[in-house]
């Protein structure tokens, strides 16, 4: 059986606390983009399960450390009946983008693990072993678009739809660990109501009425970001920003781009996508 974990982008991001845990309170919306990895899973009859990755590099120091195994595991401890499986992922969506492809790929690996053992976990079920694996895996057992808060792992239904306009993800070859980005970030109180603001105003308004905080201090570091966002906006982009912790930079646009306009990017990852 074979499964297509997506990629999502956030709109918008507040960090907003700093929580006993260690972890952070941050406020975001998250929205599911059909650029995807390639997942199979099958019964293997050996005596390990087995993970195979091609396509793009994945950075871990061993297979233990891969959020699919992970994720198959967490259902082991729960389901010992499980057998033993081969696990071959296709990597497609770049690492250290803040495009989410880690944490979909483990939610995707509950779900599909879910369907061929036939588990008969719910979603809410799923949700609540996904936020073991990750702040954004519980985002990809619904994969709709949603408000986020707490870690980001709790969820909010929002009216908003991109449906029908395009965007441009653009990833140079910068990589940004979570942990790099959270330096020198002072977390906040939000002095705007992201939600509202991105279901009742144009999406052309929103570059003046939300940000993403990371943004401050990481184009500072690596400016060729800054200006890939300019870029964005002087092809025509209605909204530009970096994804989560970066460094993937997405424009969208109420246009389709030409291949001239594609092409101004020349770098490893460039996407373009109509958005449904």
């Amino acid at each position: 059986m074979i499964y297509f974990p997506n990629c999502k982008i956030n709109i918008g991001l507040n960090v907003v606390q700093k929580r006993d845990d260690g972890f952070h309170n941050i406020e975001t919306l998250l929205y599911p983009i059909d650029v995807e990895d390639i997942l199979e899973i099958r019964p293997n009859g050996k005596e390990e399960t087995i993970l195979t990755l091609t396509g793009l590099p994945i950075k871990s120091h061993s297979s233990s450390n891969n959020l699919c195994i992970k994720a198959y595991n967490i259902l082991k401890k729960d389901f010992p009946e499980l057998p033993n499986v081969d696990i071959h992922l296709h990597k497609i969506i770049p690492m250290e983008a803040g495009l989410g492809g880690g944490s979909s790929d483990a939610a995707f690996t509950l779900q599909l693990l879910n369907f061929v053992f036939e588990l008969n976990l719910s979603l809410v079920q799923l949700d609540k072993y996904a936020q073991k694996l990750g702040s954004d895996c519980a985002f990809f057992i619904y994969n709709i678009p949603a408000y986020a808060y707490e870690k980001g792992n709790r969820l909010a239904p929002t009216t908003l739809s991109l449906r029908g306009k395009s965007i441009l993800l653009i990833k140079p070859d910068i990589s940004i660990s979570t942990a790099q980005a959270y330096q020198g970030i002072v977390p906040k109180e939000s002095e705007y109501d992201l939600l509202n603001i991105v279901e009742s105003r144009p999406i052309v308004q929103w570059r003046h009425l939300i940000k993403n905080d990371f943004e401050e201090n990481i184009f500072k570091n690596h400016p060729e970001l800054k200006e890939i966002k300019d870029k964005l906006y002087e092809i025509g982009a209605l909204y530009s920003q970096m994804s989560g912790s970066g460094s993937c930079i997405y424009g969208i646009f109420d246009k389709d781009l030409s291949e001239d306009e594609i092409n101004l990017f020349k770098y490893p990852f460039v996407c373009h996508k109509t958005l449904k």
